[in-house]
């Protein structure tokens, strides 16, 4: 039996992976012009990093939370090596260190996305990109409130990604044969 807590996280995860599946679906299917590149390599890599600045914002944004908030608690203000933090400052920094991890993850699928995958299913990384901003905003907002609450938040952002890697893996394992 699950617990109440495990059945928010299920829920979140499930409606985050059905959101995924189908915004990189009608992504990948209906391609649309204003959010797919020219033909070629380097314009889908321009296509992918110039998407992915956003994804960089969010990271900045995490980052500028944390050092605001710093700046402003005493208690706070000489960092995480020299302090224990305060309850405030330990969240802003574990919302902050999952933002620094799905935007690693996120940044290096949709480079290699765009170096391997077909030019028509260039129109992924925006809706990809899309998806992680709503996620981290989801995330950032409930994440006080538990794992329940965020739970939707961290789908959006992360399975994307993973979706993606299933797919570049098909297309590699497809051109081995």
């Amino acid at each position: 039996m699950l617990t109440d807590k495990q059945q928010g996280v299920l829920r979140g995860v499930v409606s985050g992976s059905i959101v995924t599946l189908l915004a990189l679906t009608l992504a990948v299917v209906t391609h649309p012009s204003a959010l797919t590149p020219d033909p070629g390599f380097s314009a889908s890599l321009v296509h992918a990093l110039s998407w992915d600045v956003l994804i960089a914002a969010c990271l900045m944004v995490s980052i500028g939370l944390v050092a605001r908030h710093r700046f402003f608690t005493p208690d706070d203000i000489d960092g995480g090596g020299l302090t224990k933090g305060t309850p405030q400052v330990q969240v802003l920094q574990s919302i902050l260190q999952n933002t620094l991890e799905q935007t690693v993850l996120a940044v290096s699928v949709h480079t290699i996305w765009a170096a391997v995958m077909p030019q028509t299913w260039q129109a992924a990384v925006p809706a990809a990109v899309i998806l992680f901003l709503v996620g981290r905003v989801l995330f950032w907002r409930g994440y006080a409130q538990g794992a329940g609450a965020r739970a939707l938040g961290f789908a959006l952002t992360f399975y994307p990604s993973v979706a993606m890697v299933f797919l570049i893996v098909g297309q590699l394992t497809l051109a081995l044969f």
